[in-house]
């Protein structure tokens, strides 16, 4: 059995709503939990959880349901911290400053062995400073990136880098090419991942020097990689490739983009579907179909992104991230370990 390590103090809804999600995940999941945080917090969350469950809307946008959780008959283990690292703090200087906190404890434990990987909702500057320096990187790899999967509509497609890196070399993104394309493979279980880098246009010869560089690096020496050159970012949802490489600034502003507007088009169609009588009736009707279509783009449904590079599993979830989410970051977790992407990243470049 797994032990998926969890920064129970990391996020805008801890520790209640971390916690809350890891015991659903290791009731549903089949793997033992290491909660990591100040103990009292969450063994008081523990014994609200085993009295009355919670309520989670299920990823749905919707009503919310009790989940109850038999939690004696889970294998739990808490670790104490005594510090959290907050998230308007330099990652760098608070990892060196609070080596007590939930995320460097957490981060430990996968590096001691004592747990097979790491869920962490809070700051991800720290989150990922901390997998690095107390992880290591994979050989080969110059800086781990984060690879983010986002519905299309076929099928998922992965991003990399989503933030992490916002100053990179076309030597970096090509790296990424490596880790999306083996997660994409062997996480997604997609054949032959399609490879592109997302550009102002689809000729070689467009974009900033970044851009230019990282085409004909992929180009040239993308042996093993499927690429199939320049997309637009139009062409992101379109199933035009499985895998968009890009730097982590790029990457990050795309996404926040993305997820404002389609924040924006669902409110703008309850809006509409409340403004009269004949609104009301569309809008009872469309219900069912738009709570489908939540559920195959809401974030939740995704759980959270994977920090390649380092050796180590460390899945990054949003700041926001509920019961719901923080489960399904889970089994993004347990799913990675069972897949062993870091071996196989490592095995690309012979090492």
């Amino acid at each position: 059995m797994f032990r998926i390590s969890i920064d129970a103090m990391g996020g805008d809804h801890a520790p209640h709503e971390i916690v809350a999600g890891a015991v659903w995940a290791a009731q549903d999941y089949g793997v033992a939990l290491e909660l990591v945080g100040k103990q009292d917090r969450i063994e008081q969350v523990l014994d609200e959880i085993s009295l009355k469950g919670f309520y989670s809307d299920c990823g749905t946008g919707g009503r919310m349901r009790r989940i109850k959780i038999d939690i004696s008959s889970l294998d739990i283990k808490i670790t104490h911290a005594n510090e959290v690292i907050e998230m308007g703090e330099s990652p760098g200087a608070a990892i060196r400053k609070k080596k007590n906190s939930s995320i460097v404890l957490a981060v430990d434990a996968v590096a001691t062995g004592s747990s097979d990987a790491v869920v962490a909702a809070g700051s991800t500057g720290a989150a990922m400073a901390s997998s690095l320096f107390g992880l290591g990187r994979i050989p080969g790899i110059d800086r781990p990136a984060i690879a983010l999967t986002l519905p299309t509509i076929k099928k998922p497609i992965v991003v990399i880098d989503a933030g992490a890196n916002s100053n990179s070399t076309p030597e970096m993104l090509y790296q990424f090419a490596v880790m999306g394309s083996t997660f994409s493979k062997n996480v997604l279980g997609i054949d032959n991942p399609r490879v592109g880098v997302l550009n102002i246009g689809e000729e070689a010869g467009k974009g900033n020097e970044l851009a230019q560089g990282t085409y004909k690096l992929l180009d040239e020496h993308g042996k093993g990689l499927n690429f199939v050159g320049n997309i637009e970012g139009k062409e992101i949802f379109l199933s035009v490739c499985d895998v968009v490489v890009c730097d982590g600034f790029v990457g990050n502003v795309a996404l926040k983009v993305t997820e404002g507007t389609s924040s924006m088009l669902f409110r703008m169609l309850k809006q509409e579907f409340k403004s009269d009588f004949v609104g009301k009736i569309i809008g009872l009707l469309a219900k069912p179909f738009m709570k489908r279509i939540y559920g195959k783009i809401n974030y939740e449904e995704f759980g959270g992104a994977l920090l390649l590079g380092v050796k180590g599993i460390t899945v990054i979830s949003h700041g926001r991230s509920k019961a719901y989410a923080i489960k399904n970051a889970v089994r993004v977790a347990k799913e990675a370990v069972e897949t062993n992407v870091n071996e196989k990243i490592a095995q690309f470049y012979g090492k």
